[in-house]
């Protein structure tokens, strides 16, 4: 038995336990890359939670990247985003454990990650990873 759940092809996802196992899957569901020069994914619902404050920060994650051989399924990506729903982790963490996932799921010729927290007690942060 593989220790990388595997998504269902159709109907709800299962919740993930940990961005751990999410990077795993966003790995195994990657597929080869058609003939494109850049692909940019950006999820507005994206959550996680202060590890100073245990309060939830939600913002937006964009991912751009340039393909060699492989490309992010989109499901994945929503599972491993949903991983850090419970994570306490710092924007500037995020983008660049986020861009980290991404090299080692499809290793790319490049990839930026910007993660982009609302605006709470009048500060908002923008923070932007390259690889």
């Amino acid at each position: 038995m593989s220790d990388v759940p595997e998504l269902p092809k159709s109907g709800p996802l299962p919740r993930p336990s940990n961005p751990a196992e999410a990077r795993k899957v966003l790995r195994a569901e990657a597929f080869d890359a058609p003939s494109v020069e850049t692909v940019r994914l950006s999820a507005v619902e994206f959550t996680s939670i202060c590890p100073r404050t245990g309060q939830p920060d939600f913002g937006t994650v964009t991912i751009e990247y340039t393909p060699i051989e492989k490309c992010l399924e989109s499901r994945s990506v929503k599972y491993y985003l949903w991983s850090y729903r419970d994570e306490g982790a710092f924007c500037e963490s995020l983008a660049a454990q986020i861009a980290d996932d991404v090299v080692y799921a499809i290793k790319p010729r490049s990839v930026k990650v910007e993660v982009s927290q609302n605006i709470r007690g009048g500060i908002g942060i923008v923070s932007t990873a390259r690889r």
